[in-house]
């Protein structure tokens, strides 16, 4: 493959230099453009960020009680109470996609946290492969639902939940229009311990490795 044709803009959890966080992997405070050339958009990302986060709990909740767990399981503090998360402001230049010459907007990929909120604007250009073992596989166009997130599920998750949930296959195929998307990754703390969730694993199901 010759590579994505994309560019971001990454925004992490804002954690002073001061703050004992800062020293943990990952943490530390984000590189924002100057407060002239961009009048409040740092405190708008960040606004962002906190409101994500919610909105990512709530879904987590649902994913609680679909795997017959109490639905605060995932507000632990060791889970989503302190949780890594990654803010992607990405912009495709309008440069055709040609899968024959392994030129993407993204390659091909899983997410792998554990889930993952993306607004987009109009423009078409993600597709997903609902069976990543297949072959060949099959890609679906996912359209653009104006006010609304496509939540997509991560590696992360279907290890959690021994492979109930099944992280998703996912792409972006440029058009001839620039195309932009927002994407908030979720991960649980740095000192969460992911192993089999307790009601996921049984007879007909026992725990083993995910592909």
């Amino acid at each position: 493959a010759i590579g994505d044709y994309k560019e971001g803009y990454y925004i992490g959890v804002e954690v002073p230099d001061g703050d004992s966080k800062a020293q943990r992997p990952l943490c530390g405070p984000n590189v924002w453009p100057a407060a002239d050339l961009l009048p409040g958009w740092r405190q708008i990302m960040m606004e962002y960020h906190r409101q994500a986060l919610e909105v990512a709990r709530k879904v987590a909740r649902i994913i609680a009680l679909a795997l017959d767990l109490d639905a605060n399981f995932f507000d632990k503090e060791e889970m989503l109470g302190d949780p890594m998360t990654t803010l992607r402001l990405l912009h495709y230049d309008g440069h055709v996609s040609d899968p024959s010459k392994g030129i993407y907007g993204a390659g091909a990929h899983s997410d792998y946290g554990l889930i993952t909120l993306l607004a987009t604007d109009h423009v078409a250009g993600l597709q997903i492969c609902k069976d990543k073992d297949a072959k060949p596989q099959i890609w679906e166009d996912v359209a653009p639902l104006k006010g609304a997130f496509i939540v997509n599920l991560g590696d992360m998750l279907e290890r959690w939940s021994n492979c109930i949930f099944k992280s998703m296959l996912h792409r972006v195929i440029g058009t001839d229009q620039e195309r932009y998307s927002i994407a908030y990754f979720v991960e649980p703390s740095l000192d969460c311990i992911v192993e089999c969730l307790p009601t996921c694993k049984s007879e007909t199901n026992p725990h083993s490795p995910c592909k």
